[in-house]
């Protein structure tokens, strides 16, 4: 029956069919076999839909195909791997079904496909490397597949094949694509010698190479270049990075039509995030280099922005968007003082030049409409203005103020989503199994980007209004109340801080602003009294706290300025919540500094307490605002003075200040001083008394405490 089956090939499926059910009846392996055979022919040549497909795989099942591979003996007179040849390509086929693909089945035979692809190569061993690959391809797009790939040792397989240029290393090299892009943290994590092998592969060919190959590599490089392993760490990485460098300034030193310049200028994007500036080496060549990728950059960004047509915009989104990378580098090296890259002369230039890409930033972002709002690329466009508004404080200002209503309306409109999308209960599971939960994909978060420019705009009248109109302080205020959450679950955590705290000093900042240049928006909008009541409980939580003393400081200093404006009955009735902050304010400020040197007979110098020093640059403005603050809440808080006798923070001030010698005592530290001790002899009999019965009036006159003088001597 077989022969003459095989003796028509013109009847194509019918004869299929039949070898189906000889398949399903036969009653020895010979038959089951030699049916296969016939199958295996047809699906070689293509002749297989996906019904017939299930009918192959319904009739034989996983249990005959993997005795195959395993099998060692072939027919007399058939190659060596005949066996295993056919099983491969019965898998195969069963893989073009994704349902069959995801088969545990399959999946545990990943490590029979690495083998192959690993083992020499012959013309009879073509087609097994083919129905590997293929197997491969349709397990990567199921939702298990990368992960069990990865688990499996798949990566490694891959790249020695893509390395040692075996027959279809070109399809590897795609596989490889596919994995990185589901599962780059993993992948490096397991795999990274032989990815970094990979690389170096790459880049070598991408220096190399005077044809139109050289831009096919722009495109498929970037997918290795990790964002989570840091390649100048590495000498093979280190040289990597060197040859793209070669690369890209051959490229992009030349003249180039659109086609060509757009995945260097992606590619380059790609090893900014990567790698900052660090790829580009020091001196005249390097500074060039960069100032060319900067200033391309900024022309393209002109060229789409500035007359922007939907269809131009969203065809180049990608490449605008990697231009924006390298625009906020060039804003990071034309303020970096240390081992700039760039000569005064360039930055200047550079600056110039991106003022004007952020003119049409602006103009483009004044024609978004509602329904766009959800656009990726608008938020990359919002948050790289937000990186220019951060450092570039008097440029375009008219510009950036007229555009206010606009970025505080999407920043709102996020905000709120967010907020939404956090709080519904989340879908259990994982997205391909890799760790990246689908529910965890909440909308962007834009002020986090804003919040720099906008601490500049506050302290500036005419944006500060606009801000004010625009509803802007109570959506800070909410934000502050959603960060402080966010911040406390990251505390509990070992994984290292992220932006969260950072946020939280600048929206201190913006708060401090609008503090001094707004009092009376403090006393009426009720966010601000919502705001005080979480500082009142936060300072005394995080003060303890290790490596924190930065946002402490933030926090005392805007608590106390606050309260001096708001003195509200939470403050005045003396609750708990406000001695204890009071109290976490009082040691904030009373433990700065120390008498360094001091001992029995001689005098020391005043000095900062080792546990501020290394955060002392950012804390000292903060320090001096604080004691300004709180010796203007002296006289407004009727229990405070009692607070600062319990802390005994008056008995240790006084001490230290007469171990050291008043020269070491700057005039600041000195005013600062004075003005507490000031305010609380003029209101507290037992404050005063303590004070002049540590010698007050001997030190007050020996460091020209003259106000103190005067309230030390009052009857």
């Amino acid at each position: 029956r077989l022969r003459s089956m095989a003796s028509c090939p013109g009847e194509g499926r019918p004869a299929l069919r039949r070898c189906l059910a000889v398949l399903r009846e036969a009653s020895s392996d010979s038959e089951q076999l030699a049916a296969l055979l016939l199958v295996t022919k047809a699906v070689r040549a293509g002749e297989v839909d996906a019904k017939t497909r299930r009918q192959i795989f319904d009739a034989i099942g996983f249990t005959f195909p993997s005795r195959l591979l395993t099998s060692r003996e072939p027919p007399e007179g058939c190659p060596e791997h005949t066996f295993q040849a056919l099983g491969l390509t019965l898998l195969a086929c069963f893989c073009t079904d994704p349902e069959l693909a995801g088969h545990s089945q399959i999946l545990n035979k990943i490590p029979t496909f690495n083998d192959i692809l690993l083992a020499p190569g012959n013309a009879d061993t073509s087609s097994m490397v083919d129905d590997v690959y293929q197997c491969l391809a349709a397990v990567l797009a199921t939702p298990r597949g990368p992960k069990e790939l990865v688990s499996k040792g798949t990566v490694s397989a891959l790249c020695q094949a893509y390395v040692s240029r075996s027959p279809g290393s070109e399809r590897a090299l795609r596989l490889l694509v596919g994995l990185l892009a589901a599962a780059e943290a993993k992948c490096w994590q397991r795999d990274a010698p032989h990815l970094l092998a990979v690389l170096s592969q790459l880049s070598s060919d991408f220096l190399n190479a005077e044809d139109m190959s050289k831009f096919e590599l722009c495109e498929v490089l970037p997918h290795f270049i990790p964002l989570s392993l840091p390649l100048m760490q590495d000498a093979q990485g280190s040289e990597c990075l060197h040859r793209l460098y070669k690369g890209l300034a051959n490229i992009l030193g030349s003249k180039l039509g659109q086609r060509q310049r757009d995945p260097a200028l992606k590619l380059a994007a790609c090893l900014v995030q990567a790698c900052g500036s660090d790829w580009i080496p020091a001196g005249r060549t390097g500074s060039k280099f960069l100032a060319l990728l900067v200033n391309l950059a900024c022309v393209e960004v002109r060229l789409i922005l500035e007359e922007p047509d939907p269809t131009d915009v969203e065809d180049k989104k990608e490449v605008i968007t990697a231009c924006y990378v390298l625009i906020e580098m060039g804003i990071q090296e034309c303020l970096n003082e240390e081992k700039p890259l760039l000569e005064e002369v360039q930055k200047v230039q550079l600056l110039r030049i991106m003022e004007e890409a952020f003119g049409a930033v602006i103009f483009y972002l004044r024609q978004v409409r509602q329904e766009e709002l959800h656009n990726p690329f608008i938020f990359a466009s919002v948050r790289i203005l937000g990186a220019w508004m951060a450092e570039e404080t008097s440029s375009l200002k008219q510009e950036i103020c007229e555009l206010l209503p606009f970025l505080v309306h999407y920043a709102r409109k996020l905000f709120e989503e967010r907020e939404t999308a956090a709080s519904l209960p989340q879908p259990d599971g994982t997205l391909d199994g890799l760790g990246s939960s689908e529910g965890a994909r909440l909308p962007q978060d834009a002020l986090r980007f804003l919040l720099p420019g906008f601490c500049h705009l506050t302290a500036e009248d005419k944006p500060r209004d606009i801000l004010i109109c625009e509803g802007a302080p109570a959506l800070l205020c909410e934000y502050f109340l959603q960060q402080w959450q966010l911040l406390l679950s990251e505390l509990s955590s070992p994984t290292p801080l992220t932006s969260t705290e950072m946020s939280l000093q600048t929206l201190c900042g913006i708060f401090l602003n609008l503090v001094v240049t707004a009092p009376d928006l403090i006393r009426q909008d009720k966010c601000f009294s919502s705001l005080m009541d979480v500082l009142l409980k936060s300072l005394p939580f995080l003060l303890p706290q290790k490596d924190h003393l930065v946002l402490a400081a933030n926090i005392a200093t805007l608590g106390l300025m606050m309260a001096r404006i708001l003195a509200s009955p939470a403050v005045l009735q003396g609750t708990r919540p406000a001695k204890e902050f009071f109290g976490a304010a009082i040691r904030f400020l009373a433990e700065a500094h120390t008498a360094r040197g001091a001992a029995a007979g001689r005098c020391g110098t005043m000095a900062v307490s080792p546990a501020y020093e290394r955060a002392w640059a950012d804390v000292h403005e903060l320090w001096l605002l604080g004691m300004q603050a709180l010796a203007g809440c002296v006289p407004l808080v009727p229990w405070l003075p009692r607070a600062v006798l319990e802390a005994r923070w008056l008995q240790g001030l006084a001490e230290m200040l007469a171990q050291v010698t008043p020269a070491s005592v700057d005039f600041e530290l000195v005013a600062a001083f004075q003005g507490v001790l000031a305010e609380l002899a003029a209101v507290s009999k037992p404050c005063k008394e303590l004070i002049l019965s540590h010698q007050g009036q001997e030190w007050a006159n020996l460091y020209g405490m003259a106000v103190l003088e005067q309230r030390l001597s009052e009857q």
